[in-house]
């Protein structure tokens, strides 16, 4: 089935939304309210029909309840369905949506693996629906005007990175049943939470050509890992360090990128706005101006892209080839840690073990 016609300003996309949990309540919800005028939340999804009364009340009048996505897509037909359950979900709720014709926006990780992904391809292909993944670090100003300054040539080229997430999480955090095991939640910090940053990382510096990392099951009790470390080199000859854990008391997300011109910054948790970016210059360099707007990271953010995107007909952000590559990097972070190998872009392909499965059956990551 093909995608539907691009409504007309008059007439709002109708979206619906599947889970009804805190990422959806306190992030999508607002995001959608925000853009009222362009898209309008006709139905939303959830098994526990306790939690889905509860969000219909907080969402308002002329939200329509419904305790299985299926019977949702046929009755309601929407345009836009968005996506905010645990990630073992994600692949066949986005595909079904694909399948109705609805362009699908997804929490991450999109997919568990590359060949889940790779069917998620398919099925676009098919329908002319679009999925996107929740990556929101992409979309605030700063993140916009550091990219501009990046590929423009204005901080020179691109030669060190770092990029950390290190964060704490407990005991208590991974005894929720999904968390921590390959089959429900696809991975560790690498998966989970690192993959925010990273995903940024490589908006910003483009296509990284090899890796080489090490991974640890340190202190949780989980099947995967809770800290992994990675060198990366990129296809512009930028080198880089990636850092992902949730082992750090004090934590903090950062990116830095030294170019030949300036030094660019970002420090902040789990979301920024402008005044967490900072630009260094070399000696006997000019400062560097600020956006001309301070537009936070959010969900809200990237909603707006994702809807001049379809007023445009056009491939959303964060989705295709982009998304893609982030995928692939957390996979070939996994190889190589699991491996002791250095992995390439475009090496694991069907027929890899990393390419149906994260931890690749390795004997002593498989799954227990």
């Amino acid at each position: 089935m093909q995608s539907r016609s691009t409504p007309t300003p008059t007439s709002p996309l109708r979206a619906a939304v599947v889970g009804t949990g805190a990422i959806v309540s306190g992030s999508h919800l607002p995001a959608l309210r925000a853009d009222a005028d362009r898209v309008e939340l006709v139905a939303a999804v959830d098994v526990d029909a306790t939690r889905l009364a509860e969000f219909q009340k907080l969402a308002g009048d002329g939200v329509t309840g419904y305790q299985d996505l299926t019977a949702m897509l046929e009755a309601e037909r929407p345009d836009l369905v968005l996506i905010g359950t645990p990630p073992a979900l994600h692949q066949q709720q986005t595909l079904a949506a694909l399948k109705s014709g609805a362009w699908a926006l997804c929490e991450k990780p999109l997919t568990l693996s590359l060949a889940e992904y790779d069917e998620l391809a398919a099925a676009e292909e098919a329908t002319g629906a679009y999925a996107s993944v929740v990556f929101q670090h992409r979309y605030g100003s700063g993140a916009v005007h550091a990219r501009d300054l990046i590929r423009s040539g204005t901080l020179g080229t691109p030669r060190v990175a770092h990029c950390q997430t290190t964060w704490h999480r407990d005991a208590a955090y991974f005894a929720v049943p999904w968390r921590g095991r390959w089959a429900s939640e696809g991975g560790g910090p690498t998966m989970g939470h690192g993959i925010h940053q990273y995903d940024l990382l490589l908006h910003l510096l483009g296509d990284w050509t090899e890796i080489r990392a090490m991974a640890a099951r340190l202190v949780h009790d989980t099947e995967s890992e809770d800290v992994s470390t990675a060198l990366v080199r990129f296809d512009n000859g930028a080198l880089a360090t990636v850092v992902n854990s949730v082992l750090s008391p004090d934590e903090v997300s950062r990116i830095r990128i030294d170019c030949d011109r300036a030094t660019v910054e970002l420090t902040h948790l789990y979301g920024h706005s402008n005044t967490d970016w900072t630009y260094t210059p070399a000696p006997g360099a000019t400062s560097i101006p600020p956006p001309a707007t301070d537009t936070p990271s959010s969900h809200t953010a990237q909603l707006g892209a994702l809807l001049d995107a379809h007023d445009q007909g056009v491939r959303p952000p964060g989705s295709g080839p982009e998304a893609r590559r982030t995928l692939e990097f957390a996979a070939a972070l996994y190889k190589s840690a699991f491996t002791g190998e250095t992995v390439r872009a475009g090496e694991i392909a069907p027929g890899d073990p990393y390419y149906s499965a994260m931890h690749g059956n390795h004997p002593e990551w498989s799954p227990k």
